[in-house]
Parts: C-alpha cells; structure tokens; sequence
C-alpha cells in the first residue's frame, strides 16, 4: 500500500487476507474511457497561462488546487478546488480531485505547462479497494494522465514524480495556503504576493466564456428561486421553515450545478435583518417578508449572486411596500451610475443617496439626507450598513487578492459586479413606528459592465414589487 493510502486507512479497517488481496487483482475487464472529448475552455486557458507566463519570465510557476479539507474525522467537505488553479487549467466540477498541481517550467522567455495529478488506481494495485481517500471503489474513478493530457491539452504526470521534480530548487513563485507539502519544498520568494494579486487581478474582465457560464448561472438560480416559492406555504407549516426553502434551492443548485455559490441566506421576519443569516432555522409566517440571498456554482465554478425580497403570501402589506421601494429606487440609481470608468464608490454613492434622502422623508434621520451623506456623518448607514457592488466571477467575492486601487478603482467594460442595496430596520429599533420594525429588504443583481452602462444578466427575475407578487402568483398557479 502507497504512504498516501496507509495515512488515510482507519483505524478500524482491517487487513485483507492474502487470498482476498490475491482475489481482488483479477477477473476485472479493460475499460478505458472513450469519447473524453477537451475541456470547453481549453483554448482560454492556453491564451491566460500566456500572460501569466509573460508575467513572471524565468521563475517557475507553481499552481496547487489544494487539499481538500476536514470535516469531521475522516469525512471531507465536496471537494473544490483553487479558483486560480481551474482558471488556469481548465479542470473543473467533477473531474477535480485534490492535490493536483499545475507547474509552469520556464523554458527561454516562455514557459512549459505540467500538470501534475493523482492518477487513476488501476487493478494492478490495492490502492483501488482499500485507499478511503483516493481509491476508486471508495471515491470514483479518476482520469489516468492519458486521459488528462487529451482533456485538457497539458502534458501529465502522476503527482508521485512531483516532489522529485521540484528538488532542483529553481526559483519559483507559488499561492501559500492550499497545500502544505508544496509550502514545506518551495523556499519563500519575494515575488509571491505579487503573484497571488496578478492571478487575482487576471480574472477581473471576463471574456465570452466566462460572461456565458455567469449568464448560465443566473438562469439556473431564477429556476432555483422558482422552486423556492413554491415551497414557501409548505415552509410556514414547518418549525425550520427557513431550512425547507433552502433546501428547495440546494436542491436545484446540485442538479444543474456544482454547488451552491455560497451559504443560502433564507432570512424569514426580522431574520433579514442580520446581515448573513445563514443558520436558516427559523419560521416562516404568513404576513412576513423573506430576504433570500442565494446562487448556483457552476461545473465551471461561475456563480450566481442574487437576492430578492418576498412577501410569503404573495402580497406586501402598505408598510412593507413603502420600504421595499425605496430600496428598488436606490438599486435603480445603481444601475443607472454603472458604466466604464467609473468606481464602486460611486455606484456606492448613487445608491446611498437615494436611500438617505427616502430615510429623511420618513423623519428617522437626526439631519437632513445632505448632512448624512456627509462622510463625517453617515447617520442614514445605520440601516444599510454594507456596501453595494462587489465583483462576481469564479468566486462569490471576486478577484478578492487584487490590489485595492484596481479593485477599487475605475470599473472596465467586462467586468462583473452586483449592485445590491439593502434596508434592515431591526426588530427593537424604535426610531421607527411599529410597522416598518424587524423588516429586512435587500435587491441584488448581476450586472456586466459596458463601455456606456451596464447589462443586467439577472434582468429577467421580478424586481418591482407588481411584478414579483405576479411572479409569485404565477410560479404558485
């Protein structure tokens, strides 16, 4: 048995007879897999392994897809794996498995690209029945690096020969954190941060195929919001309401997707009001709203970002509506200050400003809109107490390694952002009258940016409240 597979068998397994062992190696048919066919995104991966390349002349690059971790024991959470090394490599959903690695060799003023995986256990060995962690009759079958090599157009190696081919201790560049073996061999290099932001930075304009699985994922998470009304009356019938809504959605995200995109949010009541409420254990009752924040990962690990505010009986009571629109104006001033080469702040800024002035009207405000808006002030933030934008990609948050000027700077045609305002009036605030305490509102959509303005992938699910109590009616009927 291989080192890997005796640190993953457990203690309770027991030995296999010799006569077992001796059994289990014959009698098994020649099935090699047929008609692989090459990862969608190869060519995208070939022309974004260029710039990195051209980007780091002469240092080896090395790309983990990391480990995958613990839950409890010997039980892991589904795997997935770095979001660099699935940009870079072009493997995705299912045919991702942990401790492969992706190194780019320098060779003159490019670089050659080795992919490094845990092969296929085939019969010759034991690994394939008693290997818990990466045998096949316990995990599934994997590529061989034949079959990698012809599905993602990379020359392959079994991850075995990895530790030899990095003892030559070249200088090399590598993302810290995701696997501890490749950490321990690769001595520090100055140029590792700087590394970690340009794979970051990288993936800030998306090209077609990206905009395209983005565009997917919304689709399939309207379809998941679907199948979240039309459990909404069996929920208020439940103690964990909030938990048979969620599970509606993850439900949908696993049959089209990979996974969720992140933890559902199913805030039911003056649940919305915590920011990310995800523990999902509570009622659902007629008369309340339910903020639902929720989106499907895709094999491709795009996802979806989308929240929508509903009224569990299909109606918004006068007070509820009042908020809710406020909130849909404000969104509305995002989209309309969403463009080219402007900045996060100042959709931030558009979205604040309807918002604070909607707070004046409705007399909670110490000041006038104009003074809270001011920085040193900020009174109307007490009930929108986040930002409105972020970007969206492979991850939920974007690019979140890239430096905070180009994050946070000019905004390029490309680029995927939400625009998400929220109003949260906690259940014990009693700046407000009665009726408008424990609501929590937020509208979150998808948004492409564009040279003149903005593209709203998530368009076609209802925002304004005509409209989602007709959805709503619809989708029940």
């Amino acid at each position: 048995m291989s080192k890997d597979a005796e640190k993953q068998k457990r203690i309770h397994d027991t030995a296999p007879s010799p006569k077992f062992a001796e059994f289990m190696h014959g009698g098994w048919a020649s099935l090699p897999l047929t008609d692989l066919g090459v990862s969608p995104v190869v060519k995208n991966c070939v022309a974004r392994r260029k710039i990195l390349s051209e980007a780091f002349k002469g240092l080896r690059i090395v790309l983990p897809s990391g480990a995958d971790k613990v839950r409890s024991n010997d039980c892991y959470y589904l795997y997935r794996p770095h979001s660099a090394f699935a940009y870079y490599t072009g493997v995705q959903g299912s045919e991702a498995n942990p401790d492969a690695v992706l190194v780019l060799e320098p060779n003159g003023d490019a670089h050659d690209a080795i992919l490094f995986i845990m092969p296929r256990s085939t019969r010759d060995t034991d690994a394939f029945y008693r290997d818990a962690k990466y045998g096949e009759l316990w995990v599934g079958r994997r590529y061989t690096t034949d079959d990698a090599k012809s599905r993602y157009q990379i020359e392959t190696r079994s991850v075995s020969d990895l530790e030899k081919f990095l003892s030559d201790k070249k200088p090399a560049v590598v993302i810290r954190g995701e696997d501890s073996k490749i950490d321990a061999q690769i001595p520090v290099h100055e140029k590792d941060g700087e590394f970690l932001i340009f794979t970051s930075e990288q993936r800030l304009i998306k090209d077609e195929y990206e905009i395209d699985q983005l565009q997917k994922a919304v689709d399939a998470t309207g379809r998941g919001f679907d199948d979240m009304i039309k459990v909404l009356q069996q929920a208020t019938t439940h103690e964990r309401g909030e938990r048979v809504v969620e599970g509606a959605f993850y439900a949908r995200a696993r049959a089209e997707g990979n996974d969720l995109g992140y933890n559902t949010i199913a805030a039911a009541g003056s649940h919305a009001c915590v920011l990310h409420w995800v523990r999902n254990d509570g009622q659902v009752k007629n008369g309340e709203l339910m903020l639902i924040d929720a989106g499907i990962e895709m094999e491709s690990y795009y996802t979806a970002d989308i929240t929508r505010t509903l009224p569990v009986n299909g109606k918004f009571t006068d007070a509820q509506r009042a908020l809710y629109m406020l909130v849909y104006e404000s969104q509305k001033a995002g989209f309309a200050a969403a463009k080219a080469g402007v900045t996060i702040a100042e959709i931030n800024a558009a979205c604040q400003e309807v918002l604070a002035k909607g707070l004046e009207k409705l007399g909670v405000l110490p000041t006038s809109a104009e003074e809270s808006l001011k920085p040193e002030n900020g009174y109307h933030k007490r009930w929108t107490l986040h930002g409105v934008s972020h970007m969206l990609g492979m991850d939920v948050h974007d690019c979140a390694q890239a430096k905070r000027d180009v994050y946070m700077g000019p905004l390029a045609a490309g680029m995927v952002i939400t625009i998400e305002p929220g109003l949260y009036i906690q259940p014990d605030d009693e700046l407000f009258a009665p009726e408008f305490r424990g609501i929590g509102i937020r509208i979150e959509d998808d948004v492409l940016i564009t040279e003149t303005g903005c593209i709203n992938l998530s368009e076609n699910l209802p925002r304004h409240p005509d409209e989602i109590e007709s959805w709503m009616a619809k989708v029940l009927k």
